[in-house]
């Protein structure tokens, strides 16, 4: 499953989210009573992971299962799924914002109305509900030049970053691949993010570094780090090449960008998002944290 059609998935809604509750909940303990190797973490980066990675496991129970490994957070989750991750006392680490999507975003003057409605609407949740980072995306280019770009996302992130301004919650731009996952995407490379994120002139707005996708556009990650951090509120991990685990089969050394990343000074949160490929997605993803936290 891919990241767009989990987004499809979950935006369906969460009616059936309270369903054998007990039963997950019943689950999650026995899981927890059997597993000796409980994590204890070094407390140096604050871990979270991507709802959407694991959306064959019910909520409640990834949630209970996540807060076990020692987790402090979850990510991109829908408004309508912040209250079951906060009745738990695990934080909201990234919401999903606009319904538009990846495709359609502030690069194209046609979505600016609609984003703007959006995320006034999801600003007002997350501040009532203290949810502090909101995704958005560039948009796809559709023929639009990088500079053209540019300067229409900035036109149209004026108004909503004055909105999370107001509403004291941050506007995250992703950085994503537009090599092997997301063709034609316009917010493909860190100068391009950077230069936006200088002309609208905003604190609450924000890049997402992915590290993922950016080491298959420009590699360089942890000097890129280094050179770029004030611009980045968030990260996220995974697996190259393929997008799976953070393990022996993939190219990038997870420990050295982790410890380049607290070197930084940074304090938000660290995301792991990759497809699990093995039989136990919750035994990958306590590996891949314990090999996170340094």
């Amino acid at each position: 499953m891919t990241r767009k059609e989990a987004l499809k998935s979950l935006t369906v809604g969460t009616a059936g989210l309270a369903l054998g509750a007990s039963c997950n909940e019943s689950s999650a303990s026995s899981k927890k009573e059997k597993d000796d190797d409980s994590m204890v973490l070094k407390g140096n980066i604050n871990h979270s992971a991507c709802r959407w990675c694991y959306s064959k496991i019910p909520l409640e129970e990834l949630i209970d299962s996540m807060k076990d490994m020692g987790l402090k957070a979850i990510d991109l989750l829908q408004p309508e799924e912040w209250k079951v991750a906060l009745d738990r006392d695990v934080a909201v680490s990234m919401s999903f914002g606009s319904s538009l999507g990846i495709g359609k975003g502030f690069n194209d003057p046609q979505y600016h109305e609609q984003l703007l409605k959006d995320y006034e609407k999801i600003f007002q949740q997350a501040e009532d509900m203290g949810v502090k980072n909101i995704i958005c995306f560039s948009g796809n280019r559709n023929g639009i030049s990088d500079q053209e770009g540019l300067e229409n996302c900035a036109v149209g992130l004026e108004p909503v970053a004055k909105l999370a301004e107001k509403h004291n919650v941050n506007l995250i731009m992703e950085l994503l691949n537009s090599k092997r996952n997301h063709p034609d995407y316009q917010c493909d490379k860190t100068p391009w993010g950077v230069a936006l994120v200088d002309k609208v002139g905003s604190e609450n707005f924000k890049l997402l570094y992915d590290i993922y996708h950016m080491q298959i556009m420009e590699g360089d990650v942890i000097d890129t780090i280094k050179e770029f951090h004030p611009y980045f509120a968030h990260y996220h991990t995974g697996g190259v090449p393929g997008r799976h685990e953070i393990d022996e089969t993939q190219e990038l050394y997870y420990p050295a960008i982790m410890k380049a990343i607290i070197e930084t000074g940074y304090t938000g949160y660290v995301a792991q998002e990759f497809v699990p490929a093995g039989p136990e997605p919750l035994a990958s993803l306590k590996a891949a944290v314990k090999v996170c936290d340094v």
